[in-house]
């Protein structure tokens, strides 16, 4: 090893770190060369603590006193000499533990390749090409482009730095943003906050941009060390899950105080000890849900994959309870509620408007005067300088893809479309470069300009503009005319705001471009002023083809689009009324004037304004809590760093995934893999039918656990023997409750989800209408098994066994066909589609099948006390027990027909 390999990253300078680390500014490393040092380094993540094995999650299973006062009670059964029945619950429970640890299992792997989908991902150059890539994929040496927002993924020595400033808090504490120079020396005994030549993993940059050469990964990085093991992140709960968590130890409560009656009934009229007991301590166990919160879990779980399928990443488990509750929705214009495709239409320069031909990222088009054929070469020297400075002071990349043809943007649209304009007349940055870029300042949301310095091969320095016209145009004193520099006089700079406010008034996005000779204070922001103005662009961004009909669903469903955009007014109102989010007659509001309005004034006036125009993060954050005092839940979307306060102040914080910062990103609660509007209101929906899945199966287990229940309890209160032994009620509760259950949870989300109000975010889980429902059902299921259980008992001691086999397959039978049932509220079993759901009725055929086989096979009737039915008694049980759903079906046709009448009464 050298001397120069010895010293740390930060004390070695640029050129020996990379001859170090063998690799190349410009080109990065080749992917044979990554894949190597892959296999030396490992991935780019923090190592875990261990997960909990697999045997104790399993036992974790029968970690309930009810099931080991169960496991005791089938023992000493089996002491005293009824081994079977010993055997035949042993069985049961364990195979419930089995299902209900695969059940957890299902959902932590479902939770897991979530979490792998939100990976942050950083751009790197590799074989000379700028990708984009996860950061787990990061090897030593690879050259990431770093600009504000971003997570630091690995610990960096900066190449190129300009205005860079990093969030170091995570690492060192240090509360204010550190200043990072890629020319710093460092000295040997400096601590990680002083090496400002270093970029450190978990550290954020909040401002500038930089190039960096990756130096550690992993848990060789500065954190990785401090770190040593990180605790395996726990799977969040939701307010849901923890209000079902709360309502089963109430129905324990409950089930066990019913059971108690139960078992003293029965004692009191001379049942045995211990088989009176164990069916007591098996109906407490069937009788408590005690596999909500799994089932719970997986239904969000699979849920939120299909959220992905439709562009919309949920990086957080409660969101999806709030997106079924949203009343607002504060959207962002540029590329969410528009195409994110900008073309340059109109270009104004030395007092006269150019039209621009051509559509997209294809440089194929022409800028020619609207009368004229061909340009005056005095219009000719202007247009070239204004499109030098539009495609300068620029960060975008436009190339097409050599195999598909494709255009491909790496950067802001705006930028690129700029760069696009330039080509139409010829003009390439690479080949007409005017010098090299000394400084840059970049965009933010403050100025609402970005500039940069150039080095003229004169050795001369010119600072090239662009930004806001309103904020270019109070800073310009001069003006470019036919190749000289002249006063802005106060007639000019009016017919300036003019063509703005024409360009504007017809959805066009207008830029200002400027620049000034020989500026002082090289890296500061102050030298954006005493301008010279050289020009104006137009441009277009459309809207989505598909956002007018999302904008329609949201008002059926009682949400209120907002549109609040950095925008010109005009222009954005001109979209929001094409959009249908604003009407002919609503105007739009600026930041200036939300300035001036107090909190009163805004919370007042809120629900009357559909379109902001021209504001600041902060004027995002106002709005939220304006709308969060009036009760409502919002939604709102963000992808700068300055839009994370608002993100994350928002019910629902919805980030960019394509334009979108880390910063932002990990701010949300959401993030739009597309950045289309459409995607919002398709999450909604999705959040909605996950939501109605939810309580459908609840009310379907809660509404056969109380069938159960009720069946028992009514059968001692008539003074009958006890209808179902010990092992049967176990029995049902293991086919009824599992497969059914989960089958429910992918019902397909009803087709009238959007037209209903957005749900009250704090409505409980079950309703007290809920209860009575519950109840009800539960009532007619246990009179139902209660009348085949008479109907062949009656009495006679000798009937007992035949009748309790039949209470037993009518108890089941009843619970399963009940399923189709709770599919809708509303809606009839023609209605929803009888193959809408196969999963559903495949899982009522397994279920069904194992019922028979378990009264039909000698060996298990044995086990489970049973006895064979005749073909004519298979016919009327299962008649019977179609009695129920079948009443609920009716009930719902006539309660459509009352609706439909009332409906054409209020005609």
């Amino acid at each position: 090893m050298t001397a120069v390999d010895a010293l740390p990253a930060y004390r070695q300078t640029r050129e020996q770190l990379l001859q170090q680390l063998e690799t190349d500014a410009e080109q990065g490393l080749a992917v044979d060369v990554v894949e190597r040092r892959r296999e030396i380094s490992g991935p780019n993540r923090l190592a875990e603590a261990a997960a909990e094995p697999w045997w104790k999650k399993l036992l974790g299973q029968f970690n309930q006193l009810v099931v080991w006062i169960l496991i005791a009670a089938a023992i000493i059964s089996g002491l005293l000499g009824d081994l079977t029945d010993t055997i035949a619950i042993a069985s049961i429970v364990i195979l419930n533990g089995v299902l209900g640890y695969l059940q957890e299992a299902r959902a932590a792997q479902a939770l897991a390749a979530l979490q792998q989908m939100s990976a942050p991902m950083c751009k790197v150059i590799r074989d000379g090409k700028l990708q984009s890539l996860s950061a787990v994929d990061l090897v030593p040496g690879d050259i990431l482009e770093i600009e504000a927002g971003d997570h630091i993924s690995a610990d960096c020595r900066l190449l190129s730095a300009f205005s860079l400033s990093v969030q170091e808090a995570a690492l060192t504490g240090e509360s204010v943003p550190v200043h990072k120079d890629a020319e710093s020396q460092v000295a040997d005994d400096a601590g990680i906050g002083d090496r400002d030549n270093m970029l450190y993993m978990g550290t954020e940059a909040v401002s500038g941009k930089a190039t960096a050469v990756v130096t550690a990964t992993g848990m060789q990085t500065e954190l990785g060390q401090i770190a040593g093991l990180l605790q395996r992140q726990t799977i969040e709960t939701t307010p849901l899950q923890r209000r079902l968590e709360e309502l089963g130890r109430v129905l324990i409560f409950v089930c066990l105080g019913l059971v108690g009656i139960i078992f003293l009934l029965q004692l009191m009229r001379g049942g045995k000890l211990l088989d009176t007991f164990l069916v007591a301590v098996s109906l407490a166990v069937a009788a408590v849900p005690e596999g909500l919160p799994a089932v719970v879990t997986i239904t969000l779980a699979l849920g939120l994959q299909r959220m992905v399928k439709r562009n919309a990443l949920i990086r957080k488990l409660p969101s999806v309870e709030t997106l079924g509750s949203v009343t607002v929705i504060c959207s962002d214009k540029t590329g969410t509620l528009t195409r994110n495709e900008m073309t340059v239409r109109e270009v104004y320069v030395r007092g006269q408007l150019l039209h621009v031909s051509g559509a997209g990222y294809d440089s194929e088009g022409q800028i020619r005067p609207a009368e004229e054929e061909t340009l005056s070469p005095q219009v000719e020297s202007d247009l070239l300088w204004a499109l030098i400075i539009g495609a300068v002071c620029n960060n975008a990349e436009v190339s097409q893809d050599a195999e598909t043809s494709e255009w491909q943007v790496i950067g802001d649209p705006t930028e690129a479309a700029l760069i696009v304009l330039a080509r139409k007349h010829g003009y390439t940055a690479e080949e007409h470069h005017p010098g090299e870029i000394e400084h840059e300042n970049p965009f933010d949301s403050d100025r609402k300009t970005m500039s940069v310095v150039v080095r003229r091969p004169d050795d001369k320095t010119v600072l090239l503009v662009k930004g806001a016209p309103e904020m270019i145009l109070r800073r310009c004193t001069a003006e470019r005319w036919q190749g000289e520099v002249r006063p802005l006089t106060d007639e000019r700079r009016q017919n300036i705001v003019k063509v703005n406010s024409e360009l504007a008034s017809r959805a066009l996005r207008v830029l200002a471009l400027a620049y000034r000779d020989q500026p002082p204070e090289p890296g500061s922001v102050d030298q954006e002023q005493e301008l010279i103005f050289a020009g104006l662009v137009g441009m277009i961004d459309p809207p989505r083809d598909e956002v007018k009909s999302a904008v329609n669903r949201c008002r059926a469903a009682g949400i209120r689009p907002v549109m609040i955009t950095g925008d010109h007014p005009e222009t954005a109102l001109a979209i929001a009324r094409e959009l249908g989010i604003a009407g002919a007659e609503q105007r739009a509001v600026t930041g200036q004037t939300l300035t001036s309005w107090s909190e009163d004034e805004l919370t007042g006036k809120v629900s009357e304004i559909p379109v902001y125009a021209r504001v600041s993060a902060e004027h995002k954050l106002r709005i939220i809590d304006a709308w969060r005092r009036r009760g409502d839940v919002v939604a709102m979307t963000g992808d700068g760093v300055n839009d994370a306060p608002a993100v994350q102040a928002a019910d629902i914080g919805i980030a960019m995934g394509i334009t979108g910062t880390d910063v932002t990103k990990e701010a949300s609660d959401m993030v739009l893999t597309d950045d289309n509007f459409s995607s919002i209101v398709n999450a909604v929906e999705e959040g909605r039918g996950i939501f109605d899945n939810i309580q459908k199966f609840v009310l379907y287990l809660l509404a056969c656990n109380a069938s159960e229940v009720l069946f028992m309890f009514l059968a001692t209160l008539f003074g009958w023997p006890i209808p179902l032994r010990a092992i049967q009620v176990l029995w049902i509760n293991l086919i009824t409750d599992g497969i059914p259950a989960l089958a429910l949870a992918v019902e397909p989300t009803e087709n009238d989800v959007m037209q209903r109000p957005p749900r009250p975010p704090k409505a409980p889980v079950i309703s007290t209408a809920n209860g009575l429902q519950i109840l009800w059902h539960g009532l007619l299921m246990a009179g139902t098994a209660l009348l085949g259980f008479y109907m062949v008992y009656q009495g006679d001691p000798a009937h007992l066994e035949e009748a309790r086999t039949t209470a037993f397959c009518l108890m089941a039978f009843t619970q399963l066909f009940y399923a189709i049932g709770c599919r809708s509220a509303t809606r009839t079993m023609p209605e929803l589609g009888l193959f809408t759901n196969p999963t559903l009725f495949f899982a009522i055929a397994i279920s069904a099948a194992l019922q028979a086989i378990v009264v039909m096979i000698p060996f298990f009737q044995k086990m489970l006390e049973t006895q064979s039915l005749t073909l004519y008694d298979w016919g009327w049980i299962i008649g019977l027990a179609l009695t129920p759903v079948t009443l609920l079906e009716v009930s719902k046709l006539i309660r459509a027909a009352f609706r439909e009448s009332n409906d054409g009464n209020s005609k």
